[in-house]
């Protein structure tokens, strides 16, 4: 088992250094000498000090052989302590308080923005899918020790507090804007960390069945369904609410050209790909005076076939039992366009398949026609990221009544996926970096605990499954040693 613990810095004072011959229970020898601060270079001494707003948490393995069942002392949801630390070193208590507006009347408030926003992003990512497991989690340990030290022994939102919160305070504009603003800032952190000088957008769109009389609801053609359509870029950068029958294509400049402009401000070299869907004119154009390099997938016609003719007569002789591909460039020009543009075409000739496989991409990039058509083809990770998001933050568990509050839920949602995926790529050990967000949901964020409260202390105690004391201590140095933002 492993376990941390709280206890309040004012009343303790600083906790005692490791002096020459403690022993040190995470790496199991005795420190080598005297230290004037604790040093995590060689191993971690056995009290690990977090200088935060709640005070100072420490760390110890020990084992434990009791049960209890009191839903107040025990939670599933252990390993999201890991996650308030990440949250609290990429800064986002600040940017709440920057960025969203509290319209409550009083000096004295139970919950302060911060609790319940924390609040309402960790269950999404502990996989709840709305508020009906809210008075359960408020009672958990975990979902308590993560709020602000005064309800500590009081208990979390509740049900009712947390629905006013999503459905009343965060519906005001400027309050939505403040969250998306609040996602976007937190990605450029850790955008700030990758030294690469080339960003490549994607843009797609997908369905978000609902099954009431939500507003907005319409039927899609495309997707045979009653839904949302909401449009997502990148790797979950930015996402917009749109009716269910809404194009495509339709706003896609609202989020895509003050992205471009952001990356290529920052010194940024972008590229951009997507499918048929947004084949348009005016995206092309847009992109090319911006000097954004893209690929885009475009229906085929009669035209672009005539062009291809002797691409699509099957080899003569026996069939392989490999795929026989075929590329071509050449320039095309619609009658829409002003001028001709490269379009590469591949047609690929399957065992068992009486017609050949024929795609179009159109593109303003330099590489060979192969090399385009696996650019392109690489925006299927989009696609997966977007289902990692439905299945694993619930994007499509959009069941308020209001159109807006639909809106709030799909970023909260964006937020807690987007937290996930920080700690995943910034914070995770080499040995389970390729974890997907289910993985580490289901393996890491699951972990029993139980709350131990002694007179002056608040113990944690983890059980040691997937979250081994290694891995534990791992991700803690791998959060600390990121920069602390600025500003």
């Amino acid at each position: 088992m492993m376990g941390t613990a709280r206890r309040d810095r004012d009343q303790l004072g600083p906790a005692r250094k490791p002096a020459k011959g403690d022993r040190n229970l995470l790496c199991d020898r005795p420190f080598e000498s005297d230290l004037d601060e604790p040093t995590f270079k060689n191993c971690l001494p056995i009290i690990v000090q977090f200088l935060s707003s709640r005070g100072v948490q420490s760390v110890l393995l020990q084992l434990l052989s009791q049960g209890d069942f009191q839903g107040s002392r025990v939670t599933s949801d252990g390993g999201l302590i890991l996650v308030l630390e990440l949250d609290e070193r990429l800064g986002l208590e600040k940017l709440i308080e920057e960025h969203l507006s509290d319209s409550r009347q009083g000096l004295i408030k139970q919950f302060t923005l911060t609790d319940l926003l924390r609040q309402s992003v960790y269950s999404r990512l502990a996989g709840y899918e709305d508020l009906n497991d809210a008075e359960r989690l408020a009672a958990g340990p975990t979902f308590r020790l993560t709020s602000s030290k005064i309800i500590w022994d009081r208990g979390a939102a509740l049900t009712s507090t947390l629905h006013w919160f999503e459905t009343e305070l965060l519906t005001q504009e400027e309050n939505l804007v403040g969250l998306m603003a609040s996602n976007r800032v937190t990605l450029g952190q850790a955008e700030s960390l990758d030294d690469s000088s080339r960003v490549v957008l994607d843009m797609d769109s997908s369905e978000s069945p609902i099954h009431g009389e939500q507003e907005g609801r319409a039927n899609n053609a495309h997707f045979e369904l009653v839904c949302y359509h909401p449009h997502h870029y990148g790797d979950c950068l930015a996402a917009k609410l749109r009716p269910g029958n809404v194009r495509s294509a339709e706003d896609w400049d609202e989020l895509l050209l003050p992205e471009i402009e952001r990356q290529q401000a920052e010194g940024n070299e972008v590229a951009f790909r997507t499918d048929a869907a947004f084949a348009k004119l005016e995206i092309y154009e847009a992109l090319e005076k911006r000097g954004v390099k893209y690929a885009s997938r475009i229906p085929a016609n009669d035209s672009l076939e005539r062009d291809i003719t002797e691409l699509l007569t099957r080899p003569v002789g026996r069939p392989s039992d490999k795929p026989v591909v075929r590329y071509k460039g050449f320039l095309y020009q619609a009658t829409s366009w002003k001028t001709a543009r490269r379009v590469v075409a591949k047609v690929e000739f399957h065992v068992g398949e009486l017609f050949p496989r024929v795609g179009f991409v159109v593109t303003n990039l330099s590489l060979p026609n192969r090399a385009v058509v696996r650019f392109y083809n690489k925006r299927g990770t989009d696609e997966q990221w977007i289902k990692e998001g439905k299945q694993a933050t619930h994007w499509t568990r959009l069941s308020c009544h209001r159109f807006r509050a639909n809106e709030v839920c799909l970023q909260l949602s964006l937020l807690a996926y987007n937290l996930g995926n920080r700690w995943r790529r910034l914070v995770l050990p080499k040995r389970i970096d390729a974890w997907s967000l289910m993985s580490l949901q289901q393996r890491i964020v699951k972990t029993w605990g139980r709350l131990v409260k002694h007179a002056r202390y608040y113990w944690r105690l983890l059980a040691e499954s997937h979250l081994t004391r290694r891995r534990f201590c791992t991700m803690l140095q791998r959060i600390w040693a990121l920069p602390v933002p600025t500003g």
